[in-house]
């Protein structure tokens, strides 16, 4: 483990909370960050400590700590980083993300990215299922049925159909929640209403060039940016394919909507891997406005 002392994660955690007020999240959850910022400040004890200890059950029990704060000290002690405070700074590293991912290690994570053009979690995952990683070595059968596994949980992927509305008790957000928030991304992005930061990655000026919201639906905090892969740049996509990470206080998860090119779907928003969710979607909306007509 990294030894991570407790005023550097309350350091960051100011910064988690700058940078969410500054880019308009909810006045809440900015004061969730700075008020365990405060509480790390006072502890007499260090969370390195408490995590070999107790485990994530001891960091939970701190004041004002719950599960997304504690997974968030956890990843400050085991990787001496913050994924999120990355996101918000505009520096996120492809090849930590994919590293992230149980059985791909950082060495495994180079050859992923450098190799195989791999940035994403997505492309990861399409990659798990079109052969691709099965010809790179140090990846078996087990270590491959591993990474699908975690992927399909890290992306919100189930094996039963969710459905397009919304779901008593379903762990991932439906269909319609999804496409809404990204709606509300690109209408805010056309009324320049939304803060900008300067990605790290392909932005040889610097320019403050790349839009972010922080939107909260039911449980579940989002945020929403265009994507800044090597993909997307090179594929023209930057400013189709948007992003979207939410947490809903247990995990985290990310899903990518774009513009279907081909099918059914073409010219519609639909969400990377759940396309047959969608085309239910668009469906039932197609009924509903029918009915609508014929009645009037």
């Amino acid at each position: 483990m990294v030894e991570t002392p407790n005023a550097d994660i309350a350091q960051r955690f100011r910064e988690v909370a700058r940078l969410l007020e500054e880019q308009g999240a909810n006045p809440f959850r900015v004061n969730a960050y700075r008020h365990a910022a405060e509480m790390l400040d006072r502890l007499d004890r260090p969370v390195t400590a408490i995590l070999e200890q107790d485990g994530m059950d001891g960091l939970r029990k701190l004041p004002g700590i719950g599960e997304s704060l504690a997974r968030s000290i956890r990843d400050m002690i085991k990787l001496g980083r913050l994924p999120m405070l990355d996101r918000l700074r505009g520096a996120s590293d492809p090849v930590a993300l994919l590293a992230s991912v149980p059985g791909i290690g950082e060495g495994l994570a180079q050859r992923l990215h450098h190799d195989l053009g791999i940035d994403t979690l997505e492309e990861l995952e399409a990659a798990a299922h079109d052969g691709r990683l099965r010809d790179i070595e140090g990846i078996g059968p087990k270590k491959l049925a591993g990474i699908i596994d975690s992927l399909a949980s890290r992306l919100g992927r189930v094996r039963r159909r969710i459905g397009w509305g919304p779901q008593a008790g379903e762990p991932f957000p439906s269909v319609d929640e999804l496409l809404d928030v990204d709606r509300e991304y690109r209408e805010k992005v056309e009324a320049g209403t939304l803060h900008r930061i300067a990605p790290h990655r392909f932005n040889p000026t610097g320019e403050a060039w790349l839009p972010v919201l922080h939107a909260q639906r039911g449980p579940r905090h989002y945020t929403a940016l265009f994507s800044n892969t090597a993909r997307a740049h090179r594929l023209g996509k930057t400013r189709d394919w948007v992003v979207l990470y939410y947490d809903d206080g247990t995990h985290e998860h990310q899903c990518t909507v774009l513009t279907a090119q081909r099918g059914p779907l073409a010219g519609k928003r639909v969400i990377a891997g759940r396309e047959a969710d969608c085309e239910g979607y668009y469906a039932a909306h197609e009924r509903s406005r029918s009915l609508v007509r014929r009645e009037t």
